[in-house]
């Protein structure tokens, strides 16, 4: 049966293993892959074999069900192919279905479910990617590595071994597997190819409350890509926009701005983990590299450097210049300890959900948990630092409030201590001083260092970029904010950051629209429509920035607005009543907002007094101080400056 090379028969015989099918009229199509299986040491079953006189039906169904693997050729001629049909369900009930795409075409309905692997003419060739998908999938069904021409991976110069190795160094991704992804870049798209979204990973535990964990999993891989400055990885924000997607891949690749999706499923059953997972090629559709990970969680660390490093391989031709030889904790911020691994997925799943006080401080809990387990655990204690600033800047008064931002600036040090080439650890620490200590001139370190350390993190361009925007350093908060939304396309809150960052420069018109496009994507943004009011009015379009102050939904925002409008149309009255209602709904929480209204009243000394008690009181509005155009009719006064300095702006 067939010339190839019978070594790849099970216990040596000489049956055939592989079963091609596909439509007589694709045969030309057909015997370059028959011939490119035989060389990798398949013997190979295909009825032009068939000798004469043979019954075909029972010959054909003698080698269909001994075969380890069915190899289908779908094409628009397969389609309606009723044997081709057959044959594929057959193979798809066995579970050893390959199905292949010969011309382009979609597989029919029953069998979409599987990743199609791109069979064009042009890329059936020795050695080439498609090819070598091929190969690796029909040799896992035969439970053997291939033996492919050309996959000698060892001894690949551009290779850093330190990526490759799993758990306590004895085991390495397949030689198969690597070859596959050491083909280099695949372009053809608009997009570029070294760019990639990993998408949310499905939770197949049967445990709805274990999503915490496929979801946890999926960004610790996204974080450890965009760690690499020659990838460009989307943000977890936009890509978990298609989390219940109704789209098809091809359309997510464009939205997101990516050549290429990671898909992926998690299985977790007590000690074990099971981690399947896809790249996806967002031109084609088509699957360009799988890999399952069966492993103890004790192992998971391993697995997502393997993953991350496998994509890393798959869309970069310069591997050499990936992440420098230290540890992976002092880049990642991560950890070693399983425990302490669980815990701070649990409370990222919960501070990110944001729902209410009660899950915020179980967050900051589970955070203290994932501490005592490893004292060390840097990301945990970044984690830390904003989960506490949240509670004291959405909860917090008074004392509490202070010792709350005091420990925020602890934690984030600690981060820094343990992990200084962890960026996240500067960013919550600029943060931490800005906000909670308003200490501009201390946090300026530490945001600086975040950019440098990372720029591959939408979220850390975008703090970075409203950080340098309060200073008036314009160009580089335009460019930082530039790369994030690249990064992030999908999120609102980029553009809210985007608008406020236009506002504060005075290019009102781009504030709106900026604004506007937040908006569009999540008409519950909170604060945008105060922003647009902003810019409204210093436009002058008095009666769009009332509507647009009337509409806002967080009064410590939209009541200033409604009071300076009113004070503007000479209804002093209901300016009044406007400022009455913040004080008694916000108290000395809205003295910054105080200020504004007292300025644009034309009260310069109430004005001065309200910013000098927000001072007092730590009012994290008065970051905004150093360009708020609500704030031009006092900047001269002397106390103005003074308060510039002790801040930190001058």
């Amino acid at each position: 049966m067939g010339n190839g090379n019978q070594d790849g028969t099970a216990g040596g015989s000489n049956e055939a293993t592989v079963f091609v099918s596909y439509s007589r009229d694709d045969q030309k199509r057909a015997l370059p892959i028959i011939k490119i299986l035989e060389n990798a040491g398949f013997s190979v079953w295909w009825d032009g074999l068939l000798e004469g006189g043979e019954r075909f039906a029972r010959t054909t169904e003698a080698a269909l069900e001994n075969a380890k693997a069915v190899v289908v050729l779908w094409s628009t001629t397969s389609h309606d192919s009723h044997w081709v049909h057959d044959e594929a369900t057959r193979g798809r009930d066995r579970k050893c279905l390959v199905p292949l795409s010969i011309d382009g075409s979609e597989a029919p309905l029953g069998f979409r479910q599987f990743q199609v692997i791109d069979a064009a003419p042009a890329k059936v060739k020795d050695g080439s990617p498609e090819m070598q998908k091929l190969v690796r999938a029909v040799a896992a069904l035969h439970d053997r590595p291939s033996h492919f021409s050309g996959a000698a991976v060892a001894t690949s110069p551009a290779l850093n071994r330190r990526h490759l190795l799993i758990g306590g160094g004895t085991a390495a991704l397949g030689a198969v597997g690597l070859a596959a992804w050491l083909t280099g870049v695949v372009g053809g798209s608009s997009a570029n190819a070294a760019s990639v979204a990993v998408m949310p990973f499905e939770n197949l535990s049967g445990d709805p409350k274990q999503a915490y964990f496929s979801d946890g999993l999926a960004a610790e891989v996204r974080a450890e890509l965009s760690r690499n400055a020659l990838l460009q990885v989307a943000a977890q924000t936009s890509s978990n926009t298609f989390r219940d997607r109704q789209d098809d891949i091809k359309t997510i690749a464009r939205k997101l701005g990516v050549a290429f999706l990671l898909e992926g499923s998690v299985r977790r059953s007590g000690d074990m983990v099971k981690i399947d997972t896809q790249l996806i090629n967002g031109r084609t559709g088509f699957e360009s590299w799988s890999e399952s990970f069966d492993r103890s969680m004790t192992d998971i660390f391993a697995v997502q450097n393997e993953i991350a490093t496998a994509i890393a391989t798959k869309l970069s031709d310069q591997i050499g210049n990936m992440s420098p030889a230290t540890s992976d904790t002092e880049v990642s911020g991560g950890t070693k300890s399983v425990a302490a691994f669980d815990a701070y997925l649990r409370g990222k799943d919960l501070f990110d959900a944001g729902a209410d006080e009660a899950s915020d401080r179980l967050a900051l809990a589970k955070f203290d948990e994932a501490i005592a387990a490893d004292p060390k655990y840097a990301a945990a204690y970044a984690a830390k630092s904003r989960s506490l600033a949240v509670i004291a800047n959405q909860y917090g008064a008074g004392e509490e409030l202070r010792v709350l931002y005091d420990d925020a600036v602890v934690a984030a040090r600690r981060a820094v201590e343990v992990a200084p080439k962890y960026a996240e650890a500067h960013s919550a620490l600029g943060f931490a001083l800005a906000v909670g200590k308003m200490d501009m001139r201390s946090a300026r370190g530490p945001y600086e260092m975040s950019l440098k350390l990372g720029s591959g993190d939408a979220d850390i361009l975008s703090r970075y970029a409203i950080f340098a925007s309060r200073f008036g350093r314009f160009a580089e908060a335009d460019n930082a904010i530039t790369k994030s939304l690249a990064l992030d396309p999908l999120n609102a809150r980029t553009f809210r950051v985007n608008g406020a960052i236009n506002y504060g420069a005075g290019r009102y018109e781009k504030a709106v629209e900026e604004l506007e496009k937040g908006l569009k994507l999540s008409p519950t943004l909170g604060a945008v429509r105060a922003v647009i009011g902003h810019a409204l009015l210093m436009q002058g379009d008095i009666e769009a920035a009332k509507k647009s102050f009337e509409a806002e939904k967080n009064t410590l925002f939209g009541l200033p607005g409604i009071a300076i409008i009113a004070h503007r149309q000479g209804n002093k009255a209901a300016a009044q009543a406007a400022l009455d209602q913040l004080v008694a709904e916000h108290g000395d929480n809205g003295l910054y907002q105080q200020a504004q209204i007292y300025a644009q009243w034309g009260e310069a000394d109430k004005a001065i007094a309200a910013l000098v008690a927000a001072r007092a009181v730590g009012d994290a509005g008065l970051i905004q101080l150093y360009n708020d155009p609500m704030l031009q009719p006092v900047r001269k006064r002397p106390e103005f400056s003074r308060l510039l300095n002790e801040i930190g702006f001058v």
